[in-house]
């Protein structure tokens, strides 16, 4: 699967409003706009939250990797997992669902 995640000019801190005006494009799951990546700092929440994310099909995850894993190189944040399976093992929040 290729990733759908493109970076956006707007970083840091997102308010509400901020998060509705963001296109889908900057979303680990853009089809749900769940967990906007605009700068590092939202590419590590989006990795730790992603066991979190409700509603949302394993296809929806593949995707949401792949822009995981896309952001996380335009940023330079480090990921270890090589799958959205290692996600919600230590040191993320356990998930018994996968």
């Amino acid at each position: 699967m290729t990733s759908t995640w493109k970076p956006h000019e707007k970083h840091g801190t997102l308010s509400e409003k901020d998060k509705r005006e963001l296109p889908e494009s900057v979303f680990a799951f853009p089809g749900k706009r769940k967990e906007p990546m605009t700068d590092a700092g939202h590419v590590r929440n989006a990795i730790a939250r992603f066991d979190q994310v409700q509603g949302v099909t394993d296809k929806d995850r593949d995707l949401a990797f792949q822009n995981i894993l896309a952001a996380a190189k335009h940023y330079g944040v480090e990921v270890a997992e090589t799958n959205w399976h290692q996600l919600g093992k230590l040191p993320h929040t356990p998930n018994p669902a996968h």
